[in-house]
């Protein structure tokens, strides 16, 4: 899960970016460009965490936890 950690830096690195930008009143397409990269680092961790997650119960075949995994992103 290092990496998870790492990227999630990353990402909290990039919103601190954002707020600075957005202080500045730095132009709109910049800012949007910055949201919309953000936005895909959180979706691209959040995406290898659910299957890393995914993985594991099935390998173990643990039905109870792909279910409430699955009602988890049901919710989005």
């Amino acid at each position: 899960m290092d990496d998870v950690i790492l990227r999630l830096k990353k990402v909290g690195g990039q919103v601190e970016g954002l707020i600075r930008m957005i202080e500045r009143g730095q132009e709109c397409d910049q800012i949007i460009t910055q949201f919309q990269a953000a936005k895909a680092a959180l979706d691209n961790t959040f995406s290898l965490v659910l299957h890393r997650n995914l993985k594991e119960c099935m390998s173990h075949d643990d039905s109870k936890s792909v279910e409430k995994i699955l009602k988890l992103i049901s919710k989005q």
